[in-house]
């Protein structure tokens, strides 16, 4: 079965394309990007503005055209947190249905912390017991942790990168002074929720970084193996803070040229690097694990376990099973 998904965030509309069959890993057939930047077209009431929507709209348009191309027996079309927390959302969803015929399905934070956990178990095997995921957004940072394919504790924060660098780091490059700002806020939220959520929680046997923030900064500093593959890449707390200083000297424009950078990341990079360092420090992390799969897996996954009779694990914006 070949299954197309379109995941609508903060920063791209992601085209993923896969073949996927139960019980085995689905394999990568095609995918593009069409990059958004949707923090940058946020009007002062938090609503999405034309220009913005535009972006969005044409941006579907195209991944709706290469879908015809390739041909695929499913699409699932999902957005995350830009559109969920827009003030304008609702309005936004139904344009783009008007305009390019597809219902997107808002996820919350949670499920989303839910589904990238299921991608993430998937990947590194039953072995890994006791899980603990950091995923960094470009509006959200979730935190999730659990023995099993499912999280027992998750939680969403709006300290996405590119949310963060919007509201703390708007100058470029920021000052010393918006920077710890930064950093109090985010030291102020981690703890809270660490104190509410995971206190109780044994210590986890491994704990996982996703998303394209985070592989890039783990390629920046090096790891040990190949970011780019997920093999067992690992990101240290050390290499982070020894690279910050030269993030925060350096402008956007500048830092997209550095190892692991894209240029539609080089302006959030710093807030994503002080953001994680901040959860790393707090919950007494000194290494990530780096995987491969993150949300967009973890939906492939979840529709091939409703073909197969299991998935059934409520999560609220995906609960049917396929037609």
């Amino acid at each position: 079965m070949r299954l197309g998904v379109i995941d609508v965030g903060s920063n791209t509309v992601h085209l993923l394309v896969v073949d996927a069959h139960p019980g085995a890993s689905p394999v990568p057939y095609h995918s593009e990007r069409s990059v958004l930047r949707l923090m940058r077209y946020l009007d002062a009431d938090g609503a999405i503005t034309e220009e913005g929507v535009v972006r969005i709209v044409d941006a579907i348009r195209r991944a709706v055209e290469t879908i015809a191309e390739i041909g695929v027996d499913d699409v699932i079309p999902t957005a995350t947190s830009a559109i969920r927390e827009a003030a304008n959302g609702e309005e936004v969803l139904a344009r783009i249905t008007r305009e390019t015929g597809v219902e997107l399905r808002v996820l919350s934070g949670e499920d989303e912390a839910r589904i990238t956990m299921l991608a993430v178990r998937r990947w590194l095997g039953w072995s890994a017991g006791e899980v603990l995921l950091f995923d960094i957004g470009g509006g959200s940072f979730e935190i999730a942790q659990g023995a099993d394919e499912y999280p027992d504790v998750q939680v969403s924060l709006p300290l996405g990168a590119g949310r963060s660098t919007i509201n703390f780091l708007a100058e470029d490059p920021p000052p010393r002074e918006a920077v710890s700002r930064l950093r109090a806020h985010a030291r102020a939220e981690f703890t809270r929720v660490r104190e509410e959520l995971f206190s109780d929680r044994p210590r986890p046997k491994r704990v996982v970084g996703t998303s394209k923030t985070i592989r890039s900064l783990a390629r920046l500093i090096g790891g040990p193996s190949d970011p780019e593959t997920g093999d067992l890449a690992q990101l240290h707390y050390a290499g982070l803070k020894e690279w910050e200083p030269s993030l925060r000297s350096m402008p956007g424009s500048v830092r997209e040229y550095l190892p692991g950078i894209t240029p539609e990341r080089g302006y959030q990079i710093m807030a994503g690097a002080v953001v994680l360092r901040t959860a790393m420090k707090v919950f007494g992390v000194s290494t990530l694990t780096i995987s491969p799969w993150a949300l967009r897996e973890g939906i492939v996954l979840r529709y091939i376990d409703a073909l197969d009779g299991r998935g059934a694990e409520p999560v609220s914006a995906l609960m049917g099973s396929p037609a």
